[in-house]
This record gives structure tokens, C-alpha cells and sequence, in this order.
């Protein structure tokens, strides 16, 4: 099924299939049914860094709760795709090839938003959410550089 996974082990790829969709349905609550209030016409912004100048320069216009969720809750959240898409998927370990991937995603999932009017399509979500994912990238790499080379030297190769 996942001819392509980094890990070639059934256990290690269940567990993280499992992990994935845990994380989608968290997801999925998050973006689409918790404490949602139903809009009554489509909201967007399709300037970047429009959404994230707002926050930054009127700070002192924002909780500090809207400040953080907006700001690093866009980054943190999506940090597990760039953990389990690669793992799951070797192709997508390349940068290239994981960026269009997320991209896409997250432009469908806030297009879905704005045209369910439980949310706005905002770019600079794309924005931050690429950034999250491209960390978990970057981290995922690193940690599979790093067991590779412990598997060569306990191989003495």
C-alpha cells in the first residue's frame, strides 16, 4: 500500500497511519466544528501578510490568545504533516515536493472553510501553515539523518 514509506516496518507504518488520523480528526474538529460561529457571507484576504501585519503592528488591539492561536497556533498545528506525509511517503522528503503538496492541501481546506462560512480563506493561513509543515519537515530529515548514521556506525560501515 505505502510502497514509498520511509519505514519499511508494518508496525512502525501502521502505528503512524494511526497517528495520522488521529491528528486528521483533531484537525478537522479544530478547523471546521469547535466553537464555530456561522458566518453569514464569504470572508477572505488575499494579500499576504495583510492578516499577519493586523496582529503584528495592533498587538495592543488583540488578546494575547488571538495573538498566539493566529500567529504560532497556524505554525504548531500543522508541524505533524511534515512528520507523518514524508514518513508515509519518502517523495515527499524532498522540500520542493512537500511545500506544493502542503500548499495544496491547505488552500483546499481553506477554501472549504469560506465556502462552509464556518471561517475565512485567508493566504497568510497558507502562509503560516506551510511554515509548520515545513518544519516538521525539516525535523523529520534531521531525525532520519540521525538514526541512519547511529544504524552505519553500530554497522561499523
Amino acid at each position: 500500500m505505502f510502497k514509498h514509506r520511509y519505514y519499511r516496518n508494518n508496525v512502525v507504518t501502521t502505528i503512524l497511519l494511526v497517528a495520522l488520523v488521529g491528528y486528521c480528526l483533531v484537525m478537522l474538529n479544530l478547523l471546521f466544528f469547535r466553537a464555530r460561529h456561522a458566518l453569514d457571507m464569504y470572508h477572505y484576504n488575499l494579500i499576504p501578510f495583510a492578516t499577519i501585519e493586523q496582529l503584528v503592528i495592533h498587538r495592543d488591539h488583540f488578546s494575547t490568545e488571538t495573538w498566539v492561536k493566529n500567529l504560532f497556533g497556524n505554525i504548531i498545528l500543522f508541524i505533524p504533516l511534515g512528520i507523518f506525509i514524508p514518513l508515509l511517503n519518502q517523495k515527499f522528503m524532498r522540500v520542493a515536493k512537500f511545500v506544493m503538496l502542503v500548499v495544496v492541501l491547505i488552500f483546499v481546506v481553506e477554501c472549504a472553510q469560506m465556502l462552509t462560512y464556518v471561517g475565512r480563506f485567508d493566504v497568510d493561513d497558507i502562509m503560516l501553515n506551510t511554515v509548520g509543515g515545513w518544519i516538521g519537515l525539516v525535523l523529520t530529515r534531521r531525525l532520519c539523518r540521525q538514526v541512519s548514521q547511529s544504524i552505519d556506525t553500530t554497522k561499523g560501515v
